[in-house]
């Protein structure tokens, strides 16, 4: 029974999804968006990486990290520095992991 359940709201959430994204499709004509909603979408990206990336390097378990060693702090705080020099997404992921990776795998940070 908990497969039939499982398989019928993927399906249905599957559905919901397809016709939600495709009326900006099935119309002939354009969509404006009011200006106040393209200013904040500006910021969703922003928001969201926000949201998924600082609770991950701050806490464990859900409780805030009580030690400086923690190798993604300093990883993050690498990767912050070299975006504010080169505004590079590429160079930022690059430094933030070779300093995460032998923090965390040589130390055990």
């Amino acid at each position: 029974m908990t497969d039939a359940w499982t398989f019928a709201a993927i399906v249905g959430l599957a559905c919901v999804t397809v016709i939600t994204r495709s009326f900006f499709f099935i119309s002939s004509r354009r969509w404006p968006l009011p200006a106040w909603a393209e200013r904040g979408l500006q910021y969703a990206p922003i928001a969201a990486l926000a949201a998924v990336v600082i609770p991950e390097i701050v806490t464990v378990q859900g409780e805030f990290i009580d030690t400086w060693k923690d190798a993604r702090v300093f990883g993050a705080l690498a990767g912050l520095a070299v975006f504010a020099w080169q505004r590079s997404v590429l160079w930022t992921i690059i430094v933030g992991m070779a300093v995460y990776l032998p923090l965390r795998l040589a130390l055990g940070w």
